[in-house]
């Protein structure tokens, strides 16, 4: 039986990975590169793309396991990783639709995600992300809050803009180590602005 079919969102990033990998390139982002020095033990890199942050992550002494709904990046992460003898495993998934274990992970990333979702989908995956964070673990969350360039690619693909403070609303209770907001331009005078939170969650029995 069939699942879903790939969103707009995934057959344009499907595309996307597979010219970045024509091109080698493997940079990470900004946002990676920020949450990098927080991920420590067993990692979920949800929406992985081609596996930057899992790679370093990893190359690091994190244990992975990576996420994505894009063949050709997870086809390239799982023979990288097996190349370079790295702890990833890098696994296909309708990310709209998953529900990792509670408390399961010492570190969860989620980079330019939940955006890509209508709004109560990624606000539930966004919870979920939360919950399987482990008591004491981090949590390194990214979305767009404005511009809207990207979304000229997805033509009527639902998305979820979210508020300014609604990331950081969502880690109320936990220790915000890093908050960030990030513009940059774009075309045609508009802009894109990002909000980053990376945060710990309450140890156990904490009050």
């Amino acid at each position: 039986m069939e699942g879903p079919a790939p969103s707009g969102s995934v057959r344009f990033f499907d595309a996307q990975f597979q010219r970045q990998l024509r091109s080698g390139d493997f940079a990470l982002n900004p946002f990676e590169r920020a949450a990098l020095p927080y991920l420590r033990g067993q990692l979920l890199d949800a929406g992985c793309g081609l596996g930057n942050l899992a790679v370093a992550a990893a190359a690091g002494g994190c244990s992975v396991l990576a996420l994505d709904g894009s063949p050709a990046a997870i086809a390239h992460l799982n023979t990288l990783a097996a190349e370079c003898g790295l702890p990833i495993r890098a696994e296909e998934a309708d990310l709209r639709e998953v529900e990792p274990p509670p408390a399961a992970f010492d570190a969860v990333a989620a980079i330019g995600l939940v955006m890509f979702f209508d709004c109560p989908t990624a606000r539930r995956q966004l919870a979920r992300l939360q919950a399987a964070v482990r008591p004491g673990g981090v949590a390194a969350i990214n979305v767009l809050v404005e511009g809207t360039t990207f979304l000229d690619f997805f033509g009527s693909d639902p998305y979820c803009l979210f508020g300014r403070d609604e990331l950081a609303r969502a880690f109320e209770g936990w220790q915000v180590l890093e908050q960030r907001t990030d513009d940059f331009d774009a075309p045609d005078g508009r802009l894109k602005r990002f909000s980053t939170v990376i945060a710990r969650r309450p140890p156990a029995g904490h009050r």
